[in-house]
């Protein structure tokens, strides 16, 4: 199954991109995951509730399916 995330541009500052780089690679994170994680901690300190999400699935899938 393909990955059930939506993908769009984003225009950022180059600036305020490498500081997201900087701190992504000092959490040892894809620069990514990063902004994903500060969306949802700004989001979080706002009192917005997410729908829980589905982990992702780790390891090779199994075998004849």
């Amino acid at each position: 199954m393909a990955d059930a995330r939506k993908a769009f541009a984003l225009r950022l500052d180059p600036a305020l991109y490498a500081a997201l780089e900087r701190v992504a690679a000092s959490d040892l994170r894809s620069t990514n995951a990063q902004i994903e994680v500060l969306l949802r901690e700004a989001l979080a300190r706002r009192g917005v509730k997410l729908a829980a999400s589905e982990p992702p699935r780790r390891g090779r899938p199994a075998k004849g399916g």
